[in-house]
């Protein structure tokens, strides 16, 4: 049987990376999807491409980091699909080789607002829905750098530590409403924001530390890895797991 079969799912940034392949399998796996994301051509293209395949899915051009859009794609997904069962807060920008004394304010707000506040609007908007279905799933989609990091992501980090912690907090407000919440911690894998991350630096991924022996997994991981993890914590296999951190880095954070 479908693992997301009858449920309904909001998936933020699935133009590319690691939100598309979220969309796809989420889809595959019986969920209507809503995606969203900035880029209307690219995500109904991925969207188009999944209903070609049997699939349901709907692309939705949104702005994640505006309260009234955010309002919208939560209306406007219920009221196609009449209702609301999961929600994976996956947008997320970078802004990489830049300290806090080096970014400079609207950068800082782009990066939090992007990668944090969105993850709060759409379940201040989502959450009243997923009660009404008697409870549901949401997956905030961060990263390694919740808990480890390095020089230059001086926002970057904030807003996934900030992910982090908001997780563990929502799991605490609404368990009583049988509303899970818990944190994809995400390391090294091959998505448009990691390409221009090593470029700026001129750098091999192996150069940049990326790719490991064999004492760990040795390779970057790919999307669709990592959409297993997220449709794990998203479906009822992981029904005694809220407020909790999900490691899909490869062993990155195993090393000394």
């Amino acid at each position: 049987m479908a693992r997301l079969a009858g449920k309904v799912a909001l998936v933020t940034g699935t133009t590319s990376g690691i939100g598309r392949a979220t969309l796809e399998l989420f889809a595959a796996e019986g969920a209507r999807v809503v995606g969203a994301g900035r880029r209307a051509d690219e995500g109904e293209a991925i969207a188009a491409n999944v209903r070609e395949r049997g699939g349901v899915a709907t692309f939705m051009a949104t702005d994640v980091s505006r309260r009234a859009e955010m309002e919208r794609l939560v209306a406007e997904t219920v009221a196609l699909y009449g209702g609301l069962d999961i929600v994976v807060n996956n947008a997320a920008v970078g802004v990489f080789h830049k300290t806090v004394e080096s970014t400079d304010e609207d950068e800082w707000d782009r990066t939090l607002a992007i990668n944090l506040k969105s993850a709060y609007l759409v379940s201040h908007y989502a959450i009243p829905h997923l009660r009404e279905r008697g409870g549901g799933s949401i997956v905030n989609v961060s990263s390694v750098h919740a808990f480890a990091t390095t020089e230059g992501v001086a926002a970057y980090a904030a807003s996934k530590g900030g992910l982090l912690a908001l997780s563990r907090q929502m799991a605490l407000d609404f368990a009583r409403d049988n509303i899970r919440v818990n944190a994809a911690i995400v390391g090294a894998v091959e998505t448009d924001m990691l390409r221009v991350h090593a470029e700026h630096e001129g750098k091999s991924y192996e150069e940049m530390g990326w790719v490991f022996d064999s004492r760990a997994i040795g390779r970057i991981g790919r999307p669709e890895e990592v959409a297993e993890a997220l449709l794990f914590l998203a479906s009822d296999a992981a029904s005694f797991v809220t407020g909790a951190p999900l490691i899909a880095d490869g062993g990155l954070l195993a090393r000394l």
